[in-house]
């Protein structure tokens, strides 16, 4: 008697946890497709205690992580203050998920921009006093439209941006949360997803 088999039910799709950094001093976005947040440290805390207290923060909200997406080095702002304890900010924190076993990959900030608003400057034809809020705006109201995700308060930038990122890559993973143009969608060529980001920051 010949017999038919059955076939496996493969089960549900398991869902990547997916989170987006944008690391800050003074107030460092984080965020899943669903939820922002912003790390706000004390006033008081500089040079090594901050570093450790972002350290702390970041390693809790990321140990279940699959993929991290780490916004990479804005070089226009290589002068600003603080800016060498930034860059052991994010040396460290890259470490951190390289030694944890956690994939990430380096956002370049235009490719964020571009994923959420279409162009790299989506604010060009407004003065240029004023113009980088007005861009850091609409970066939030398409957080908003697109995902439904609010973001309010104190941070509310560094939490959309973290957003934006979190949805690049699980939009690269294929698993998107909402459809994303391809106006939008061709800012995921310029990030160095984990095969290539180990090489990427060898330059940074």
């Amino acid at each position: 008697m010949s017999t038919t088999a059955t076939p496996t039910n493969p089960g549900p799709i398991p869902i990547p946890l997916v989170i987006g950094l944008d690391l800050s001093l003074t107030s460092t976005g984080i965020a899943g497709v669903d939820w922002a947040d912003a790390l706000r440290p004390r006033a008081t805390l500089r040079g090594h205690a901050r570093i450790d207290w972002h350290l702390r923060e970041i390693r809790e909200r990321t140990r279940r992580a699959d993929l991290v997406l780490v916004e990479g080095p804005s070089h226009g702002h290589g002068r600003q203050a603080f800016h060498h304890e930034l860059a052991g900010l994010w040396w460290h924190v890259t470490h951190m998920l390289w030694q944890r076993g956690i994939p990430y990959a380096v956002v370049p900030p235009s490719c964020r921009i571009v994923y959420a608003c279409g162009r790299a400057n989506p604010a060009k034809d407004f003065p240029a006093k004023g113009r980088s809020l007005v861009a850091k705006g609409m970066v939030r109201d398409a957080v908003v439209q697109r995902y439904g995700l609010e973001c309010e308060g104190a941070g509310r930038y560094d939490k959309a941006d973290a957003a934006v990122m979190a949805h690049m890559g699980r939009d690269w993973l294929g698993q998107p949360v909402a459809p994303v143009p391809q106006t939008h969608r061709r800012a995921l060529e310029g990030v160095a997803w984990p095969e290539q980001a180990e090489t990427a920051t060898d330059g940074l």
